[in-house]
């Protein structure tokens, strides 16, 4: 019922109160120690996972490294680097270029089904979202949050409007309404409304509803690719 409540409201454009995001206090203060506490523990509880995943993606491909950085924009469009472990093969960056006229959806966001670039291993830690576990570092000192919009790339935001823009006014999160729930089955427009309906409607039950909505997509895949 709730799903069928946001597939009906995402048609309609949403304004977010950037003012009332700025004052709300208490809620960011709880976010932020569930944050710094889940995300302590998460990597904890889930190194060995991480060492398993490393041996996979270095047995594959011996040249590259275990982990992959990328320049992301956070609230603000402030930049940092977001962690993931390397689901590509090491000259990714290099063969983008060639594969942009690809891009399978439309806006400011790359997406390809049968990315080329893409591993064994990586499809498969992509398909249960573990190649995004290591953001769980950025979520540690602050840059992220476990839920919230996805971080999106430079050149991306190069091509946004002011009202995609609106999604940049909270810090991003690991997981989102759209990551949790339609994934790539929408296109960027569907996308940003998501994410706007996210922050629009924010609190810490909400939070846990898309945490556990994430718990889900481990459980069975969406549309992760």
């Amino acid at each position: 019922m709730l799903q069928m409540e946001y597939n009906e409201r995402e048609i309609r454009p949403i304004t977010i109160n950037v003012e009332r995001q700025r004052h709300r206090y208490v809620y960011r203060s709880i976010k932020r120690l569930f944050d710094f506490v889940a995300s302590f523990v998460g990597l904890i509880v889930l190194s060995p996972l991480f060492l398993i995943v490393a041996i996979a993606i270095k047995v594959e491909d011996p040249k590259g490294s275990v982990f992959y950085s990328q320049t992301r924009l956070g609230k603000n469009e402030v930049p940092f680097k977001m962690f993931k472990f390397r689901s590509m093969v090491s000259n990714a960056d290099e063969l983008l270029e060639k594969l942009l006229k690809q891009n399978e959806v439309d806006g400011a966001m790359f997406k390809m089904h049968d990315d080329p670039r893409v591993t064994k291993t990586g499809r498969f830690i992509r398909k249960y979202s573990i190649d995004e576990l290591p953001q769980l570092l950025n979520v540690l000192i602050g840059q992220m949050s476990l839920v919230g919009p996805r971080p999106p790339l430079p050149r991306e935001v190069a091509e946004y409007s002011a009202y995609d823009k609106q999604r940049l006014s909270v810090k991003p999160g690991c997981t989102g309404l759209w990551q949790a729930t339609v994934r790539n089955s929408v296109g960027f427009d569907e996308m940003v409304k998501l994410d706007l309906l996210y922050i629009s409607k924010s609190s810490v039950a909400f939070d846990v509803y898309v945490l556990f909505k994430t718990v889900m997509v481990f459980i069975r895949p969406n549309g992760a690719y």
